[in-house]
């Protein structure tokens, strides 16, 4: 042949830049789905359960029809051509495979609980998992090839969520989470109050000193370094650690001093637990407010000054709207940092879903660490996506005025 003639073939070759991250993803999902137990089932909440692969649990058809959906979205990430089209096929690949999983797990439960035993029990197995968190980090990364919106995801996110929540609680009452549940509904419910409590008095908390610091360290410039150190210092304490030392001077405060009993000041609860995760939580706010507080443009405020406006003006109405989406950066981190910290806070007797964990793992009931920690989870990712968010809409609105 001659060379002319290779060349074109040499040059869509040379050109074919496939998506490695999608098929890297795509492979690990398919290793697991044929791998890995996808369910396990157990008679009784006290044996452990017996894992079953797709074959047995989804049958031949259940594990092939996934396995159409990841080679489906394998083939359209190698595609030569890097089309938004194709992306948005590869992400609703990846949509339809989240969908489809609850149904997957009906169908687990049809074939292999015995409707005679009502103590049988279905675990999620570890394909389940694995194939879940793999197609959630494939949604992430088409959500950047995409350029979509946080809060777009979060929506999409939030509907998923609903249609397994649904399954659920409508034909997968032989699923051990579900079980857990229904056990203790009325705990589960006063715990998430109870962590919410804790992490929203916190971060209110954490944000109005936090901005205090950093407005007195703008001021006095000699109070930077020192505040800094001492913030980073605390940062480094961990937090079973914290709590500990806060137990003996809280105790001795409540037993001498009166007032502070009545206001119901102990060495264990929530008073060391508030006063633990206001201290973690200064850094993020007093870090990112002084960032971006000194990160406004001179000649903006020298603009405003030309205008008439004076300090406090300047400072309320040119700053504060310009540093607010760094500012709201700093509240994310502090308030998903806040969301996971407070589960520790249950080993000293301050409640929330932390309880459950530890009660799980002291049981070795895998499905209780589940019932606290999934809800841990969608509220570190529902407050990161709401408030990310939110400072990217203020950030496109400072960049379009």
């Amino acid at each position: 042949m001659p060379l002319k003639d290779a060349l074109p073939t040499q040059g869509r070759f040379s050109q074919w830049r496939p998506n490695w991250v999608i098929l890297t993803l795509g492979l690990a999902m398919l290793a697991a789905v044929w791998g890995l137990p996808t369910v396990s089932v157990a008679a009784n909440r006290i044996v452990s359960g017996t894992g079953y692969p797709v074959w047995q649990a989804l049958s031949w058809g259940g594990g092939a029809l996934a396995s159409l959906i990841i080679l489906a979205m394998m083939v359209l990430a190698s595609h030569p051509e890097r089309t938004r089209l194709s992306y948005v096929a590869q992400f609703a690949a990846m949509v339809l495979l989240l969908l489809l999983m609850p149904f997957g797990l009906m169908a687990a439960s049809h074939w292999l609980v015995d409707a005679s035993q009502p103590q049988a029990r279905l675990g999620i197995g570890p394909a389940y998992w694995v194939v879940m968190f793999l197609a959630l980090l494939g949604l992430i990364e088409l959500r950047l090839r995409l350029s979509l919106a946080r809060g777009w995801m979060a929506l999409l996110l939030i509907g998923i969520g609903a249609v397994w929540l649904g399954c659920a609680a409508l034909w997968l009452d032989s699923l051990a989470l579900v079980q857990e549940f229904q056990v203790r509904e009325a705990q589960f419910y006063q715990a998430i109050r109870q962590h919410l409590a804790l992490v929203t008095i916190a971060v209110s908390v954490s944000i109005v000193l936090g901005m205090g610091i950093a407005l007195l360290m703008r001021r006095f410039y000699r109070l930077q370094r020192g505040g800094f150190a001492l913030l980073n210092f605390f940062q480094t304490v961990p937090s079973l650690a914290l709590f500990g030392l806060l137990l003996a001077p809280l105790a001795w405060l409540s037993a001498n001093v009166p007032f502070a009993a009545q206001l119901g000041i102990k060495g264990i609860g929530w008073t060391p637990a508030l006063i633990a995760l206001i201290i973690y939580s200064l850094l993020p706010i007093v870090r990112n407010t002084y960032v971006a507080l000194e990160a406004v443009s001179p000649d903006v405020l020298d603009a405003a000054t030309g205008m008439g406006m004076r300090t406090s003006q300047r400072f309320w109405q040119v700053r504060v709207p310009l540093a607010l989406p760094i500012l709201l950066e700093g509240v994310r981190i502090t308030m998903v940092q806040a969301i996971g910290l407070t589960a520790v806070a249950a080993l000293i007797g301050a409640g929330g879903l932390g309880a459950f964990i530890f009660q799980g793992l002291g049981q070795a009931a895998m499905d209780m660490v589940l019932l606290g920690a999934l809800p841990i989870l969608v509220m570190a990712l529902a407050a990161d996506a709401g408030i990310g968010a939110l400072a990217a809409q203020l950030r496109r609105g400072a960049a379009y005025d």
